[in-house]
C-alpha cells in the first residue's frame, strides 16, 4: 500500500479537524501575499467572522504601562486634609481588612504621609494634579481620569499579568493578542502588535518585563507582540548577512514557503501557518522598520515637544514618538512598558525623577495624535498594576530610606481618545485616598471597556482551549459606560 494513503487512513478525528481548519487561513494568506505591497494598508485584514460586534470608537491602542505603581496620593488624588494629619496613625477603621503586601502588613505603625508636592487645578475641567505633572495638566481637558481602580494583586508580576492577560497566573493571551486575534491586521509591512520597553536612567526600579506580558498564550503565536529593541537593530536579523542580496533572500524565502506549505497540507499545524506568514512579515520589515525608527526627518518643534530625552535610544520619550509613527502606519496595538515607579525607600527623590522622564512625553504623544487627527480613533491608556499606600514604609527620618508600599485599592489611571470622555473624572476615594467610596472599577471592568471601545463584546470573543472557552475577562467584567463619550 502507498505509505501516504496508509497514513491518511490512520488519521485521527483531532487531526482531521485540525487539517480542515487550515484551509481558510491558507487561502487568506495566499490572498495577502498576492496583494500589491505598494498599496495602501487594508482597514482590517482577516478579522474573525462577526467582528466587530458593535460600532467601534477606536481602531488602535497605545498602552503606556507605568511599571511599579505610581503613587495616586502624590500625583492624582488631591486630599488637602492629609497635611494636618502628617505622621499621625492611619485609623484602623480606615485600614479595615484591605490586603497589604508582606512588606508592610505586619508593621506596628502606619503613619500618614501627605503628598510630597502641592496640587493645582488644570484646564477648564479644573482637574487637580500634582505640580510634578505640569505637562499632563496641560492636556487635562483631553483626559478621562479613573480614580477608583482596584485589583486583587499586591505584588508586581501577578499584578501586571492580571491587567495585561486577565489572570494572575502566566499563560493566558495578552490584551494585544486578543485584540489582533479578533480584529485582524491593518498593515501589510509591520506587525499588528508591537512592544517597546524602557526604564528610568538610573534603573532604580529593578522590575523585570517578562515576555508573557505581551505573549499570545494559547492563541496562535502570530498574535504575540513583536518587541522592538533599543540597541543595534530594532528587530533581530533585520539586515541580510554579508553577500546575501534582497533578491537572493526573496528566492530563499519562496523555497522555504513552498516546503512549509507542503508540511502544512500534511499536518495542519497552525504554527506552520504562523511560520509562513512571519517569514513574509520579516522580509517586509527589512524595508519598513529602518524608515520607521529614523526620527531625523521629524520637525525640530515636534522633537522639542517630546522633550530632550527623545534623542536617546530606548527612552520613554523616544518610544512615545515611535508609538505615534506605528499607529500612523497601521499597527493595531502598541505597548510601551516603562519601569521606575516602585518607590519603597527612595520616594523623596525618585518620584520627581520619574515624573520628569514620563510626564512630557506622554502629554506630547496625546498632543501629537490630536494634531494629526489620529486621537479620535486611537486609545491612549496610562496605567499601572496598582498604586501606593498613604502611609509610610520605612524610616521617615531617613530621606533615602522611606517610601510607600504597593496598594491595589483606589488608584488612578487615565485614558484619552478612542471614545474616552474628555475632561472627565470617574470614581472617588475617601479622604485618605485609601478606600473607594464611589463607582469602583475593577481590572476586568477596564478590560471589558477597552474591548467595547474597539467594537468587541468581551463576552463573545472566546477561544476554546483544553475543553473550555476562555476569554480575556474570564467570567467577570462590566463595561464602564460612564467613561465613554
Amino acid at each position: 500500500m502507498n505509505p501516504y494513503l496508509h497514513q491518511q487512513q490512520l488519521i485521527t478525528r483531532r487531526q482531521f479537524f485540525s487539517k480542515s481548519a487550515t484551509g481558510v487561513g491558507t487561502l487568506a494568506l495566499s490572498s495577502l501575499l498576492q496583494n500589491d505591497l505598494s498599496a495602501a494598508p487594508a482597514l482590517s485584514m482577516n478579522p474573525l467572522d462577526g467582528l466587530p460586534h458593535l460600532p467601534a470608537k477606536a481602531k488602535n491602542v497605545i498602552l503606556l504601562w507605568q511599571g511599579g505603581g505610581p503613587s495616586q496620593v502624590d500625583l492624582f488624588q488631591h486630599k488637602p486634609g492629609l497635611e494636618k494629619l502628617r505622621l499621625t496613625e492611619l485609623p484602623a477603621s480606615v485600614r479595615g481588612n484591605t490586603r497589604l503586601s508582606t512588606m508592610t502588613a505586619s508593621q506596628s505603625k502606619y503613619p500618614i504621609l501627605p503628598a510630597l508636592k502641592p496640587f493645582r487645578q488644570y484646564g477648564k475641567s479644573g482637574r487637580w494634579l500634582s505640580e510634578l505633572l505640569p505637562h499632563t495638566g496641560s492636556i487635562a481637558d483631553d483626559l478621562c481620569f479613573i480614580d477608583s481602580m482596584h485589583t486583587e494583586a499586591v505584588n508586581h508580576a501577578p499584578g501586571v499579568t492580571f491587567f495585561l492577560t486577565g489572570s494572575q497566573i502566566p499563560g493566558r493571551p495578552s490584551l494585544g493578542a486578543w485584540g489582533t486575534y479578533g480584529l485582524g491586521a491593518m498593515s501589510q509591512d509591520l506587525p499588528s502588535f508591537v512592544v517597546m520597553t524602557s526604564s528610568d536612567a538610573g534603573k532604580t526600579c529593578g522590575q523585570l518585563f517578562f515576555d508573557y506580558y505581551w505573549g499570545s498564550g494559547f492563541l496562535p503565536s502570530k498574535y504575540q507582540g513583536v518587541r522592538f529593541r533599543s540597541e543595534a537593530d530594532p528587530v533581530l536579523y533585520l539586515n541580510n548577512p554579508a553577500g546575501i542580496s534582497r533578491n537572493l533572500r526573496r528566492s530563499a524565502l519562496d523555497d522555504i514557503a513552498a516546503m512549509n506549505q507542503h508540511h502544512l497540507s500534511q499536518y495542519g499545524d497552525p504554527e506552520i501557518d504562523t511560520r509562513i506568514s512571519q517569514y513574509e512579515m520579516a522580509y517586509r520589515m527589512q524595508m519598513s522598520v529602518p524608515e520607521l525608527t529614523d526620527i531625523s526627518n521629524e520637525k525640530t518643534e515636534l522633537l522639542e515637544m517630546y522633550g530632550p530625552d527623545v534623542q536617546r535610544n530606548g527612552s520613554f520619550a523616544r518610544n512615545c514618538l515611535l508609538a505615534r509613527k506605528l499607529v500612523e502606519r497601521g499597527v493595531r496595538f502598541v505597548q510601551l512598558m516603562h519601569a521606575g515607579w516602585d518607590q519603597h525607600n527612595n520616594l523623596s527623590f525618585q518620584l520627581e525623577n520619574q515624573c520628569r522622564d514620563t510626564d512630557q512625553p506622554a502629554a506630547a504623544l496625546v498632543k501629537d495624535l490630536k494634531q494629526r487627527g489620529l486621537l479620535d480613533d486611537t486609545i491612549v491608556l496610562w496605567v499601572s498594576e496598582f498604586g501606593r499606600t498613604v502611609f509610610v514604609q520605612g524610616n521617615i527620618e531617613n530621606e533615602r530610606g522611606h517610601g510607600r508600599d504597593h496598594f491595589g485599592v483606589g488608584y488612578t489611571i487615565w485614558g484619552a481618545g478612542g471614545g474616552f470622555k474628555p475632561g472627565h473624572s470617574h470614581g472617588e476615594t475617601d479622604d485618605f485616598a485609601y478606600q473607594v467610596t464611589k463607582d469602583p472599577v475593577h481590572v476586568h471592568d477596564m478590560q471589558a471597556t477597552l474591548m467595547h471601545l474597539l467594537g468587541i463584546n468581551h463576552e463573545k470573543l472566546t477561544f476554546r482551549f483544553q475543553g473550555r472557552d476562555f476569554r480575556l475577562t474570564d467570567v467577570h467584567g462590566k463595561v464602564v459606560q460612564q467613561v465613554i463619550a
